[in-house]
């Protein structure tokens, strides 16, 4: 297997503490989170634990280093907006622009569309033009922002929001599969593997 082999696998408690160590800087440097305090690994173990059971989270990792993760999470409490989730990516530091969020997050796709989800929404602080120019190239369309919703970094931002299809709708969806369903399906290895095949092009 070459040496520069980089692997996407879901996420687990153990990676917590790198999770929490990529996000950090994005919390105390930009607007990119509206969060302002980084995360600690005890609290990113909480979130890992708790939303994983019900959406995805990707890890992408080459000699035992994280290079970045993406998630789903909820996008509405109320039922009928069961099938969209809000998703993110976060790369390291050191490997922004080597693709490692466009790998992820075709990943994560993948397994979502697999489980049952099937909108992806995104929301980007503006102004961030290789965050939107990411999202776009995979698919999203803008459909609406929000002007000076929140205040960080001396400023008032603007959040812009965009949505992806992930495949048809279904005339009568069936409620989305937890994790623990999802990984026994058949087309699970292949749809985690989504990022990392040279011809695995996310199709929406």
């Amino acid at each position: 297997m070459p040496t520069n082999t980089r692997s996407i696998r879901l996420a687990t408690a153990t990676d917590a503490a790198a999770i929490a160590a990529i996000y950090a800087p994005y919390c105390r440097h930009t607007a990119v989170t509206f969060e302002v305090e980084p995360v600690s690994p005890v609290d990113m173990e909480t979130r890992i634990q708790e939303l994983g059971e019900r959406y995805p989270w990707v890890v992408m990792e080459q000699h035992g280093q994280l290079l970045g993760y993406a998630y789903a999470g909820p996008h509405h409490p109320r039922a009928a907006y069961r099938w969209a989730a809000n998703v993110s990516v976060y790369v390291a530091d050191s490997h922004h622009r080597t693709g490692v969020g466009r790998a992820l997050y075709r990943s994560l796709f993948g397994l979502m569309w697999l489980q049952g989800f099937t909108q992806a929404v995104a929301g980007i602080t503006l102004p961030n033009p290789a965050s939107v120019a990411l999202h776009e190239d995979l698919g999203f369309r803008p459909v609406g922002i929000y002007k000076e919703i929140g205040h960080k970094l001396g400023a008032w931002r603007d959040v812009g929001w965009w949505q992806l299809p992930l495949g048809p709708l279904p005339d009568e969806p069936a409620k989305p599969l937890s994790t623990a369903q999802l990984v026994t399906l058949p087309g699970f290895a292949a749809a985690l593997a989504t990022g990392t095949t040279d011809d695995g092009e996310y199709d929406n």
